[in-house]
């Protein structure tokens, strides 16, 4: 099975960002979404950002995450 969680970017270098996955810092390739910017939250999958995602629905997947003790609380 493969997931694709949200993530949020805190740090953009040419195409590769950090983003924070619900406090944990990993590097991401920003190569699918030219146009994400920091603040945004992308949908994050094997080290690829794959679509820039409404805040709101971000949130609210990371709360079903936390919901289903897949990620811890913050």
């Amino acid at each position: 099975m493969c997931l694709a969680v949200p993530a949020r970017i805190i740090k953009i270098d040419g195409m590769v960002a950090e983003v924070d996955m619900a406090g944990t810092t990993v590097r991401a390739s920003l190569i699918m979404v030219p146009d994400a910017k920091m603040g945004d939250y992308v949908l994050l999958h094997t080290g690829f950002a794959i679509q820039v995602l409404d805040e709101n629905d971000a949130l609210e997947t990371l709360k079903l995450f936390q919901e289903m003790e897949m990620i811890p609380e913050t």
